[in-house]
């Protein structure tokens, strides 16, 4: 499917972190022409597809997922054989503060994605249809908090604790919906957390890069033991492109490198490299600069996904250590600060979200 030249594969959200990410490797690594359909809201930044705006094999289109005509149109136009979703609004932090957008873009976007969709996979012809997927790319926060020894897999009951969360179970659900009811050949991907190149900045590891980088508090949500199971970016876009050409249909795969780090163990390591690879000039660690603030309203405790499905069915496995991915994240922040500055130029500026007044 990815080393044909005359396929087309539509990527909406690809100027978000994740979808540059993956555009980025299809164009380095495959054949395939990709669409990137993109709202541009705060989060995506065109700077981050610089490198391959030229590309003839790129396109991009500027719209917003919840717009049936020109989602229809561009079905019509570039007739994919694969199409990736995903646009989402992705912070809690903001879902807290502006759950609307995320019922919005997450559940109303998707369903409209779902339509159309429907529409245009019915008018394919036998062979087409044998060849179309659909492929929803969704988070390991669907499922809730876990105590200490537990672990996500694909048959944990869904309990999400927070808008963002609500949002992207209720996505998931129309989707298995859809493949069940109108027999849409879709896949569905739970990813751990992502961390890597072109993040935005309000996520916890890009922030405090920053915050370390320009002398400011190195903030920590309680008193830092909130565990995640992270896994590097380019890894997780390996991992959705594995499920695009060889998942079962109507399956779906939980995606994660076996990373877990409680967040103050998470912070103290960056620092640790930071104090490596970038020394403060007064040859003090980077951890002087931690600081814990108050804790996130409904802070889940505890996320770890069990990849096992996705080695065993589909013979994958994330490549980075956590070490060694923050190396490479640290690393390419420091090749790329005027990128970093000037989006904490703009309206967001490092400040506090998520707060219940």
């Amino acid at each position: 499917m990815l080393q044909n030249p005359e396929n087309t594969i539509c990527i909406t959200g690809g100027a978000g972190f994740i979808g540059c990410n993956l555009i980025h490797l299809l164009i380095k690594e495959f054949a395939v022409k990709i669409v990137n359909l993109d709202k541009l809201t705060y989060a995506g930044n065109l700077e981050s597809l610089e490198e391959v705006k030229d590309n003839e094999r790129y396109i991009f289109e500027k719209v917003d997922i919840c717009d049936e005509v020109k989602i229809t149109q561009i079905l019509q136009k570039y007739k994919p054989i694969a199409f990736l979703n995903l646009a989402a609004e992705s912070h809690v932090d903001r879902s807290i503060d502006s759950p609307e957008e995320f019922i919005k873009t997450n559940i109303l976007g998707t369903y409209n994605l779902l339509e159309c969709i429907r529409k245009y996979y019915k008018q394919l012809n036998t062979e087409a249809k044998s060849q179309f997927r659909f492929l929803h790319v969704s988070t390991d926060e669907v499922f809730g908090s876990l105590n200490e020894n537990d672990y996500f897999t694909e048959k944990t009951p869904y309990q999400p604790n927070s808008p963002y969360s609500a949002s992207k179970a209720s996505s998931d659900h129309l989707v298995r919906a859809w493949q069940h009811t109108y027999q849409i050949p879709t896949l569905i991907t739970n990813c751990s957390n992502n961390y890597g190149p072109y993040q935005f900045p309000e996520k916890l590891i890009p922030l405090n890069i920053y915050n370390a980088l320009q002398n400011k508090p190195i903030t920590i949500y309680g008193n830092g033991s909130n565990v995640r199971d992270w896994i590097y970016v380019e890894d997780h876009c390996r991992g959705i492109l594995k499920v695009l050409t060889d998942g079962l249909i109507g399956e779906s795969y939980n995606i994660g490198s076996s990373n877990e780090k409680n967040n103050l163990e998470l912070i103290e390591l960056i620092c640790k490299l930071l104090d490596e690879i970038q020394p403060r000039p007064d040859g003090i660690s980077y951890k002087k600069q931690i600081t814990f603030i108050n804790d996130r309203p409904g802070h889940d405790q505890r996320y770890a996904i069990d990849a096992t499905k996705m080695k065993n069915d589909l013979d994958w496995t994330a490549h980075e250590s956590l070490e060694s991915g923050l190396r490479k994240t640290i690393e390419w922040y420091l090749r790329n600060l005027g990128w970093l500055k000037r989006i904490m130029s703009g309206e967001y500026k490092g400040q506090r979200l998520g707060t219940v007044s």
